[in-house]
């Protein structure tokens, strides 16, 4: 069936809710209007744009929705068994380059397994049954060899890197020392070919003492990521514990120094390792301290905002707001500016439309797309 007819969904596939009006946002250099396109989603992570502009979301539970013309589809069939616990279940969504030919997506997820779950990768592609969306062919590519009990710190951000390579970022799973251990997924970013092999030129491909998919290691739980085109390079975003909120461009075979290295503390209020930095691990670029407990991230080149192009977007969970980090032409940052502080409750993913506009997703059991646009 040619994937155009996947986007052909009938209206009956959803209902467009009644929503408020929009309102108005001041920022230093633009005001915003910010209108709620669809509400009733439980806890939804991640959202991925279509060639057309339609969108996926995912919820949470274990559910994949298609937004599109103001509708959301009942879920989507075919979507793996997901651990939907504590901090697990579905999280991220990406779309292959060639997806307009293939049809190919990524779901990024909490795998449920021996000893408990782990994050874990599917690749599958995306068609239309009896005017219905569907996954099929439905592969997992990548899953954390070990698996435990820990509700935390899945990470779980996936981007396509211009190279067709894929990127995966893990989280610690609330084990802080396995980040230090090469010979474990566990606090790391991934970098895999889009079937889960592994590309020939990893840092850590022909060492023994180490997994070959990894990329970078040292992290405690990166939520955000992406491709910035100003520096050609992979950006992540990632928690810290109390303060040391990082923001870092990994570097093939770098370490990040989590837990040895942190401007945060501990939650008792204990220092973390040996302070805040030390030979052998790579500072982050940006830290945020008090923390602002960031999630996913973006790097605006859209025509609507040309006030903000090059510069990072950055969604809060703890101050439930947008942090633009304003950055100069070499992709370095210079500045901050704190959007929307509790207009829509805890920020879970944004991304850049391709008209340019700016969509949110509110991480609530009754979870918004926020799409803001210029005023006026």
């Amino acid at each position: 069936m040619p994937f155009a007819a996947v986007l052909a969904l009938a209206a009956g596939l959803g209902l467009a809710a009644p929503h408020a009006a929009a309102q108005t946002f001041r920022s230093e250099a633009v005001t915003l209007e910010a209108e709620i396109l669809a509400d009733g989603l439980a806890h939804p992570w991640g959202l991925a744009f279509l060639p057309d502009g339609a969108a996926l979301v995912t919820e949470r539970p274990g559910r994949l929705r298609l937004f599109r013309d103001g509708l959301l589809s009942e879920p989507v069939a075919g979507v793996p068994p997901v651990a939907a616990t504590g901090q697990g279940g579905l999280l991220d969504v990406a779309v292959a380059g060639d997806f307009a030919r293939s049809g190919t997506v990524f779901l990024a997820y909490a795998e449920p397994g021996d000893g408990g779950a782990g994050t874990a990768v599917a690749r599958a592609r995306l068609v239309q049954e009896d005017g219905r969306p569907r996954l099929d062919d439905v592969r997992v590519i990548y899953s954390m060899p070990r698996k435990t009990g820990s509700g935390r710190h899945f990470g779980s951000r996936l981007v396509v890197a211009p190279d067709g390579t894929l990127f995966v970022t893990i989280g610690d799973r609330g084990e802080q020392d396995r980040a230090q251990d090469a010979r474990d997924a566990a606090g790391s970013v991934l970098r895999i070919a889009t079937d889960g092999s592994v590309p020939a030129d990893n840092p850590f491909r022909d060492r023994a003492d180490a997994l070959p998919e990894l990329w970078s290691i040292g992290h405690r739980n990166p939520q955000g990521a992406l491709w910035d085109p100003v520096t050609d390079a992979l950006w992540t975003v990632e928690h810290g514990a109390r303060g040391g909120d990082e923001v870092n461009r990994p570097a093939p075979g770098g370490n990040y120094g989590w837990p040895v290295v942190s401007y945060g503390r501990h939650y008792s209020g204990a220092r973390i390792g040996v302070g805040s930095q030390a030979p052998g691990y790579r500072p982050p670029l940006y830290h945020w301290d008090p923390s602002i407990a960031p999630s996913d991230a973006v790097v605006y080149d859209g025509a609507m905002f040309p006030e903000w192009r090059g510069d990072l977007l950055v969604g809060a969970l703890k101050y439930q707001l947008v942090s633009r980090l304003k950055r100069d032409a070499s992709g370095a940052i210079i500045g901050e500016e704190r959007l929307l502080e509790g207009a829509f409750g805890r920020i879970r993913d944004i991304d850049v439309a391709p008209d340019g506009s700016v969509w949110l997703l509110s991480d609530k059991p009754d979870g918004e797309i926020v799409r803001l646009t210029r005023a006026g």
